[in-house]
């Protein structure tokens, strides 16, 4: 973990008592931690460690904005993340996770790198949907999603409810011309018809 180590917390060259740490978490560190949820952002991590007799007590407050793409069009959106997560870190024989929240590290070593903690936790504070604001999709995008919606009316329902009104009318606009747009042999028979009713 060597492009990590800048997040290495010394543990055991900590004294009693309370250590804080800040760290800035950009464009670099999302692509060196090869995540799969998110590979952009600019969000800084405050880091509270608190040494007592027997653990150490590590509290985070990461705020910032994420790049994801777009559960709608595929296109990168920001996402803010604000969220406090909290650590329980005692000395052991050998590395462990007793929970997701305890952690045991080597005595022997006597510290901990929170590079990966830190991407989980911004990751954890991902929307389960996470789309863009109403009209911001990409409209090509949109444009497709639209003419693929499904026909049966309650498969039709959940689909549009997937795309948000004003998404809707943006495409209604911008595809009339190419819609209106009919197969010539139709309009003959049209007016066939037309005809027809007029006798």
């Amino acid at each position: 973990m060597g492009k990590f180590s800048v997040y290495n917390i010394p543990l055991k060259d900590l004294s009693k008592g309370t250590h804080n740490y800040e760290f800035n978490l950009d464009n670099v560190y999302f692509k060196n931690i090869e995540g799969d949820e998110v590979q952009k952002g600019n969000v800084k991590a405050i880091v509270e460690v608190t040494r007592t007799s027997q653990s150490f007590e590590i509290n985070f407050d990461i705020k910032g904005v994420i790049q994801i793409p777009c559960d709608r069009c595929l296109d990168d959106m920001d996402q803010e993340i604000d969220t406090q997560n909290q650590l329980t870190v005692k000395f052991g024989s050998e590395y462990a996770e007793e929970s997701d929240k305890i952690i045991v590290v080597p005595e022997e070593e006597g510290e901990i790198n929170l590079a990966w903690f830190l991407y989980e936790f911004i990751a954890l504070n991902i929307p389960i949907r996470h789309v863009h604001p109403a009209g911001k999709c990409t409209k090509s995008m949109v444009s497709k999603l639209k003419k693929h919606l499904a026909h049966d009316k309650n498969e039709e329902e959940e689909s549009i409810d997937f795309l948000d009104d004003e998404d809707l009318d943006i495409e209604e606009s911008e595809t009339g011309e190419e819609e209106s747009k009919t197969d010539p042999r139709w309009d003959g028979l049209k007016k066939l018809i037309t005809e027809d009713n007029n006798n």
